[in-house]
C-alpha cells in the first residue's frame, strides 16, 4: 500500500475534511481515502441515477406524445420504389 503527502492544504478544505470525518466518526485518513475513492468513481455507494437530471431541458414525452409521434411518422418507415430509380 502506498502513502502520499499533501502539502499546502487550504484552511477551508482542511476544515471541511475534518468536519466530515467528525460527522462520519472516521479518522482523517479514512475520510480522505473515502473522498478520493468516491470522487474517482471507485465506489458504488455514491452513484446516483442521473436519468432525470436534464429532463427539464430535454423534455419528457407522455404516453400520448409517443402515440402521436408514432402515428405521424408511420409513413417514414415505408419505402417508395420510385425514389430509388
Amino acid at each position: 500500500m502506498k502513502s502520499i503527502t499533501i502539502h499546502g492544504l487550504e484552511d477551508p478544505l482542511d476544515t471541511l475534511i475534518r468536519e466530515k470525518a467528525r460527522h462520519q466518526k472516521l479518522s482523517l485518513n479514512k475520510t480522505i481515502k473515502k473522498l478520493l475513492a468516491e470522487s474517482l468513481g471507485l465506489t458504488t455507494s455514491n452513484h446516483k441515477d442521473h436519468h432525470h437530471d436534464f429532463s427539464d431541458l430535454c423534455g419528457v414525452w407522455t404516453a400520448e406524445d409517443i402515440e402521436e409521434f408514432t402515428a405521424n411518422s408511420k409513413d417514414f418507415s415505408e419505402i417508395d420504389p420510385k425514389d430509388w430509380v
